[in-house]
């Protein structure tokens, strides 16, 4: 089995990060079309994602770091990210015991400057999600390359799913507050306002927001500001 592993949602204001794990026993089995889900439109992605986690030959593990992991003072981005792409490549080999008796080759999109670096620690988190969940040891060969979610077609399969579930979640925000809340990110116009009517109303930040980012912070500065303008 070959293994690849992406995530969507590093650097948003709001929501979850999520990490996506494929296997497959070869590549030909993805479905035609597959790349980088940052190339492809969104109904391309949605497509692509259905055809993915709708063949039997295709394993997708999927793991969600949410705000309150995000926030926490003695975590940072770069563990997360391991973690994620670990305990979505074990969601894989916890669901099919058999992989035990395979060579499993996993490759990561680098969220490192050190590919070598960020292949160790995703090796020994994979290792611990495994044992954790008691389904015993694999035989694994990691590696992590700076776009890979560009080169390599299982790793592109990993971004789309990634991205197409990080997209849903951002929808159930959205449905949750009844408002749109754009895509999440510090730089959406929309995004912004959303957060900074939120903040106006209820003199707080909504649940879904990272209060840990600049751009929280940002937010609750500048509705003060306002409000003290206002005397």
């Amino acid at each position: 089995m070959r293994v690849g592993i992406d995530e969507a949602g590093k650097g948003p204001v709001l929501g979850p990060m999520v990490a996506a794990a494929v296997g497959v026993p070869d590549p030909d089995v993805l479905p035609d079309g597959v790349a980088d889900s940052k190339r492809l439109a969104p109904e391309r992605r949605e497509a692509l994602d259905a055809a993915i986690r709708d063949d039997d030959q295709i394993a997708v593990g999927v793991a969600a770091i949410e705000v309150e992991r995000i926030d926490d003072p003695e975590t940072d981005m770069n563990g997360l990210t391991v973690t994620g792409h670990a305990d979505a490549t074990a969601a894989i080999l916890s669901a099919d015991p058999s992989t035990a008796a395979d060579e499993i080759g996993v490759l990561a999109d680098a969220c490192d400057t050190s590919e070598a670096r960020f292949a160790r620690r995703l090796s020994g988190a994979i290792d611990d999600a495994i044992a954790s969940s008691e389904v015993g040891g694999h035989d694994l060969d990691v590696e992590a390359r700076h776009g890979a979610d560009d080169e390599d077609p299982i790793v592109a399969a990993a971004s789309i799913v990634a991205k197409v579930e990080r997209d849903a979640r951002v929808a159930e925000i959205a449905d949750a507050v009844g408002t749109d809340v754009g895509s999440g990110y510090p730089s959406d116009p929309t995004t912004r306002s959303f957060l900074e009517r939120y903040v106006r109303e209820h003199q707080r930040l909504p649940e879904c927001a990272r209060r840990s980012w600049q751009t929280s912070e940002d937010v609750l500065a500048s509705v003060e500001q306002a409000g003290l303008g206002e005397y």
